[in-house]
């Protein structure tokens, strides 16, 4: 696969280069496809997977947060399933004459 340079004019942060010469070599230069997860835009991209970070890190919270909207409702639901369980189970009780 041919991995493309980056633009000319941006000073690689750790090779202290010019970034359209060292990025292609680098293993930190990475493409990343996908849709933006603030503007929903489609990216197919190259770049350095430092400066993708700041991105990847809020997809991460977002996807976090759908995890636990799933399980907090699954839990709530749960909840009631346990409680009608109890209440059948204490009509049974009592209905036996068992108090």
């Amino acid at each position: 696969m041919q991995i493309p340079r980056a633009d000319k004019g941006l000073t690689c942060p750790l090779h202290k280069r010019d970034m359209s010469l060292v990025c292609h070599k680098c293993p930190l230069w990475i493409n990343v496809r996908g849709k933006h997860p603030q503007s929903d835009a489609a990216i197919d991209q190259w770049n350095c997977s430092l400066a993708w970070m700041p991105v990847l890190m809020v997809e991460n919270s977002q996807q976090q947060r759908h995890t636990a909207a799933s399980v907090q409702s699954f839990r709530n639901e749960m909840v009631k399933a346990n409680n009608i369980t109890s209440q059948i189970l204490l009509e049974g009780h009592h209905q036996n004459g068992r108090t």
